[in-house]
């Protein structure tokens, strides 16, 4: 029977297609080809399970050279980064030792300013004691002075007999007591007589010759008089012995 040419396209379909596989990395050992092709090969039709993993194993060397050159960066990036920590590291030491010579000479200076102020206080709390101590003196002077004339009413119903016993007598004692707690000191005829005149202390009324009072010294006592430490508070009014005449 003749034939009408399709024996020759039946044999066309029957031949297998070649191609040249020009993939620089080799699939099946994953190595670099020399000359960057490689020999024509027989395959099977396009898209066959050969082609999928050929290009499978390309993709895994190139992730494969990619993770080497990452890795290599990596590590240059350290070696620059532990550089620059040590240039870091010496600048921020001579950062620190210029902080700690300020803050030194800051601390000294603080110090100095407290010594001060430390002595300002002492100073002020010295006069400030010393003020409220005169304060305290005068006060207590004003009140010993606003009393003597009553003392001197006391001493006169003394005098008179009048203080001998019963309340009022009571009350004088008291009060005498009191006063002397304050460092009040009565200068009377028991206390000044025979003894030697102070201009200071005494206020001379009299001078006449005494046979038995030296001269100078005090022979009677007119009216009491009052002091409170060295502070005369009212010299007593006495008679002077001019000695014998």
């Amino acid at each position: 029977m003749p034939h009408h040419g399709n024996e020759d396209e039946h044999q066309n379909e029957q031949e297998p297609v070649s191609f040249q596989d020009k993939r620089r990395i080799d699939p099946d050992t994953g190595k670099v080809r020399d000359g960057g092709t490689a020999p024509s090969t027989d395959q099977g039709t396009e898209g066959s399970p050969q082609d999928a993993k050929g290009a499978e194993s390309a993709g895994a060397a190139d992730q494969g050279e990619d993770a080497v050159s990452q890795a290599e960066q990596i590590l240059r990036d350290a070696a620059d980064a532990e550089g620059l920590s040590e240039e870091e590291a010496a600048l921020a030491g001579t950062v620190s030792d210029a902080e700690a010579g300020a803050g030194s000479a800051r601390e000294e200076e603080l110090r100095t300013d407290l010594r001060r102020l430390q002595a300002e206080f002492v100073n002020y709390k010295r006069r400030v004691d010393r003020d409220r101590n005169v304060a305290r003196d005068t006060a207590i002077q004003s009140m010993l002075t606003a009393l003597l004339p009553v003392l001197d009413d006391l001493d006169a119903a003394r005098a008179a007999g009048d203080l001998t016993e019963g309340p009022m007598a009571s009350i004088a004692a008291k009060l005498d007591q009191i006063l002397a707690g304050f460092g009040l000191e009565r200068q009377d005829q028991e206390s000044l007589a025979g003894q030697e005149f102070n201009p200071a202390q005494h206020e001379a009324m009299l001078r006449q010759p005494s046979e038995e009072v030296p001269a100078e010294h005090i022979v009677q006592v007119f009216r009491n008089g009052y002091v409170r430490g060295e502070r005369v508070l009212r010299a007593a009014q006495v008679m002077v012995s001019a000695g014998k005449g």
